[in-house]
């Protein structure tokens, strides 16, 4: 489970989050586009924006469902 006390700096602020278990599989970017990015000298994702819609939103909640090390986190 991701740990908000471990999140990366660089995730826009809200309810969404990526810590520091981040494996940079690109299954979050690829499931949410709108809402991940690569942090590229870190070698991790991130959050780049909160989702802004209901659709966005079940997009952001797939992409936690699936991250293989659960370094996706919701405290909304």
């Amino acid at each position: 489970m991701a740990d908000s006390s471990n999140k990366y700096p660089i995730n826009a602020a809200g309810a969404y989050y990526v810590d520091d278990q981040c494996i940079d599989c690109d299954l979050c970017r690829e499931t949410a586009p709108a809402n991940f990015e690569r942090n590229d000298e870190g070698g991790h994702s991130y959050v780049s924006k909160q989702p802004a819609n209901d659709e966005e939103k079940a997009l952001c909640e797939e992409a936690l469902q699936g991250c293989p090390v659960e370094a996706i986190g919701n405290d909304g």
